[in-house]
């Protein structure tokens, strides 16, 4: 029944998130400033602290674990140079107890792991210390999507625990990797000053970049003659536009190359990349949306109504009063102004919500106003559950209508 096929992929996982290729294309200015504050590493010095944000797909992780791998390989050739480097990926750890525990966990062999609950904090970071201190040397220690963490008692703890007598044996050094630009903002000035030594800010790729991107990246994934120039310009172009995202950018590759496999074709067309960018948005909108929270679900539903009639970009304060209107009606309490901009915030990062800085200087300050940044027909769809429970609002009614028309005859 199944027989491999080989005539568009020689390496499909070429095109994967979490393929290492030998060099970073497109990113040579950041991972200059980032050896340089690594640097003491090698030199056998206290490590510098490091704070990376930048939107998602734009090479903080893939930066992060290339550097690194060739730090450890480096620090070897120093017989006076202990380097362990620990990753943790906090989405899902929500609490400083959390990283805590799991920190521990990656120092300690699978027999001797503790449970996630049960212990007092305290005995924890005691557990924590005496790890750290059971490896010594340096350790840097990677916090991928730390702006998970609700409260920063880690991000004070961890860096400050030599100074403050927690440690003899070891040095470490803190790797702080965010993609909402204002999670530094909310940090106390202490963790701030501590967390965010060196600074480095990773902006989003432009389509000259993607395209170097998807080409080192094409060479290795496809047969000779299967997809041309003109295919990736397309796919990069279609990136630069969804905010830079390479991640996004080699998805629309692969779903182009899966399509042209599925189709028994021998090459990639630019037609084919549209279809894979349909496919692809409608599934991401489905996906992204389907993530919310109900008060998620609300505040893009007050939005999209506000776009509908021409409205946007808004500030969150005026976005308020038309979410507030809708949690009554489904008879649950609003969320204070904060959490429902982290909401905004969250339909920034999965490309359904533009953000938008603004600066009027002293006397206006600085704000964002929001835009709808998807299709509105597929966001009202992936929005049905919450457009029942709150009636359709007479901005969209037209649209909801018409897709319920559509439905009835297909």
């Amino acid at each position: 029944m199944f027989e491999r096929d080989t005539e568009i992929y020689l390496d499909r996982d070429a095109l994967r998130e979490d393929y290492q290729p030998e060099r970073l294309v497109g990113r040579d200015t950041e991972l200059e400033r980032y050896k340089t504050a690594l640097q003491p590493v090698i030199n056998g010095e206290q490590p510098n602290n490091i704070f990376l944000y930048g939107k998602t797909g734009v090479g903080k992780t893939a930066g992060t674990r290339f550097l690194l791998d060739h730090l450890v390989d480096d620090a070897a050739q120093y017989d006076d140079l202990d380097l362990t480097v620990k990753i943790l990926n906090c989405d899902g750890l929500s609490t400083s107890y959390q990283i805590a525990i799991h920190l521990v966990n990656k120092f300690r062999p699978e027999a001797e792991q503790i449970s996630t609950t049960g212990y007092p904090r305290s005995t924890v970071y005691e557990m924590l210390w005496d790890e750290l201190d059971r490896y010594g040397g340096t350790i840097l220690i990677v916090l991928d999507e730390v702006d998970h963490i609700d409260d920063d008692s880690i991000l004070y703890q961890l860096p400050r625990a030599r100074a403050n007598g927690k440690l003899e044996e070891a040095k470490i050094g803190i790797i702080g990797i965010s993609n909402d630009f204002s999670f530094r903002d909310d940090l106390s000035p202490k963790v701030k000053s501590s967390l965010c030594e060196e600074e480095l800010q990773f902006p989003a790729y432009d389509a000259q970049e993607l395209f170097e991107i998807l080409q080192q990246r094409a060479n290795v994934a496809f047969r000779e003659d299967v997809v041309d120039t003109s295919v990736i310009r397309l796919c990069a172009a279609y990136g630069a536009k969804d905010a830079g995202d390479a991640r996004q950018s080699l998805d629309l590759l692969m779903k182009a190359g899966d399509l042209a496999r599925e189709a028994e074709t021998d090459s990639i067309t630019e037609d084919l990349v549209r279809e894979a960018r349909d496919v692809l948005e409608r599934g991401r909108i489905r996906e992204g949306i389907s993530g919310l929270t109900q008060h998620g679900h609300l505040v893009l539903y007050a939005l999209v109504t506000l776009d509908q009639q021409e409205e946007t970009p808004v500030r969150s304060r005026d976005i308020r009063p038309r979410y507030m209107s809708f949690a009554e009606q489904v008879g649950i309490k609003p969320l204070v102004p904060r959490r429902m901009r982290d909401h905004l915030g969250e339909l920034s990062m999965l490309g359904i919500v533009t953000a938008i800085e603004r600066n009027e200087g002293r006397r206006g300050g600085t704000y964002r106003e929001y835009a709808v940044d998807m299709d509105i027909d597929l966001i009202l769809t992936a929005l049905e559950e919450t457009v029942e429970e709150v009636g359709i609002h007479e901005s969209v009614l037209s649209l909801v209508e018409q897709d319920r028309t559509l439905s009835e005859y297909t």
